[in-house]
């Protein structure tokens, strides 16, 4: 266990590009996967790596991320482990809220110093990927870095998106750029290897994950940078020319999840053959909360890469290219397409169904004889029967009372009621 790193997971903003599933609940609590929250993939890259001391911070709708937290990670009364949550707190000093990464990791200092530890590990709550931080550490010590950062190959496509670093031969940070224009590029390519170089990725684009030796992360929020709200913007440049700045290279599956687009194809992706993050790793496992559900229930259906969570009941008649999230509830003749279906937080037992009906209202999960493609359904929606919803980029983005239409992705918003025969 490395008792020497503690870990910052920062919760991030009001996630308005991931509007509306980030409604009701912040950008960390979003279900993934249809079993997981996007905050169990940072804490779990930190377990596998025995860093077990993490606070998480936030400050928008933290209601249903705190439950989550607290009912999820329990350690034994004989271990120092921790999984703490700091929400953005007025303070006599502090009247405001967080302004950006570096200023939310400031605001939370009186709280880390509290703790020993000799480095501070900065991660981001909205990231898909599986990476040993443990490697991290010891390329941190060895080059005697005072701020690592992870780093990921990328190609031209992408590059516009992230902020790009260049190194030296000893993969020293030499010279940063936020966001750089297409025409500067060519300035900006980098040794990335030989793999690398074949498949176009000779950019080095930073991942917003970093290591940083305890006294300088003081010094520079609290003296050098006390006026700079972001690591990315303006702690990170600032810290090339003053500072020892190492790049770590990683090289595996990751994706940064901002907007629905993103997040869709990062769900659907998990139905692939071989899916580039492996849920079904030994040794990388990941972790949540663990629910006393019944497994699932299929009947008279045809599944074609579909991944089912467990407690569902599926009786559709064909889901394909599809994520079924816990609790899941299909009716016959239905047919699901490139969707991914959050689930339920309860089972309506059959007197509440029959209340529903007799007020007119469909059960919770999706009726019969519906067709749903290009969707994401969030929790505890009730779909009638003969509904229909067909995305694609013939839909204009749009924002209605029961869904959002965003790259031609239908969402349909968490405890949304849907008629029989409603047609999107």
């Amino acid at each position: 266990m490395h008792k020497g790193v503690i870990a910052v997971i920062l919760g991030g903003g009001a996630g308005s590009r991931l509007y509306p599933l980030t409604a009701t609940r912040s950008k960390p609590a979003v279900p993934i996967a249809g079993k997981y929250r996007l905050v169990d993939i940072p804490i779990s890259n930190c377990l596998n790596s025995e860093i077990s001391r993490m606070y998480v911070l936030t400050q928008f709708n933290s209601a249903s991320l705190n439950k989550h937290i607290k009912n999820t990670y329990h350690f034994s009364i004989f271990s120092s482990a921790f999984v703490d949550i700091l929400a953005a707190e007025q303070t006599p000093d502090n009247p405001g809220w967080f302004q950006g990464t570096a200023d939310a990791v400031r605001q939370s200092l009186r709280h880390l110093q509290q703790q020993d530890f000799d480095y501070c590990l900065i991660l981001s709550g909205d990231q898909l990927y599986q990476m040993d931080f443990a490697e991290m550490l010891e390329n941190h010590i060895s080059k005697k870095a005072d701020i690592t950062i992870a780093t990921i190959p990328v190609a031209e496509r992408e590059a516009p998106e992230f902020g790009i670093l260049k190194s030296d031969k000893e993969h020293y940070i030499t010279s940063f750029v936020e966001k750089p224009k297409k025409e500067v590029l060519p300035q900006w390519v980098s040794d990335t290897g030989a793999d690398m170089k074949k498949a176009g990725r000779i950019y080095l684009a930073s991942m917003g994950i970093y290591l940083f030796n305890r006294k300088l992360l003081f010094e520079l929020l609290m003296e050098e940078n006390k006026d700079a709200t972001d690591f990315g913007k303006e702690i990170i440049p600032s810290s090339i020319n003053k500072h020892k700045v190492s790049s770590f290279q990683y090289e595996g599956y990751w994706t940064d999840i901002g907007n629905i687009y993103s997040f869709f194809e990062a769900n659907l992706a998990l139905t692939q053959d071989i899916p580039p993050f492996n849920l079904f790793d030994n040794s990388k496992a990941v972790y949540t909360r663990a629910r006393m559900l019944p497994p699932a229930k299929i009947s008279g259906s045809t599944l074609e890469k579909t991944v089912i969570a467990e407690g569902c009941i599926i009786n559709a008649s064909r889901v394909e290219n599809s994520v079924m999230g816990i609790r899941t509830r299909i009716g016959t003749g239905t047919t699901i397409v490139s969707t991914y279906i959050m689930g339920c937080d309860y089972y309506e037992t059959i007197e509440e169904m029959n209340n529903a009906q007799a007020r007119g209202l469909p059960k919770i999960g999706i009726g019969e004889r519906c067709y749903i493609r290009n969707a994401i359904i969030d929790k505890n929606c009730r779909i009638g029967n003969d509904v229909r919803i067909n995305g694609g980029a013939h839909l204009p983005d749009s924002d209605h009372p029961l869904y959002t239409v965003k790259d031609g992705i239908v969402v349909v918003k968490k405890g949304s009621i849907l008629p029989d025969g409603f047609v999107i």
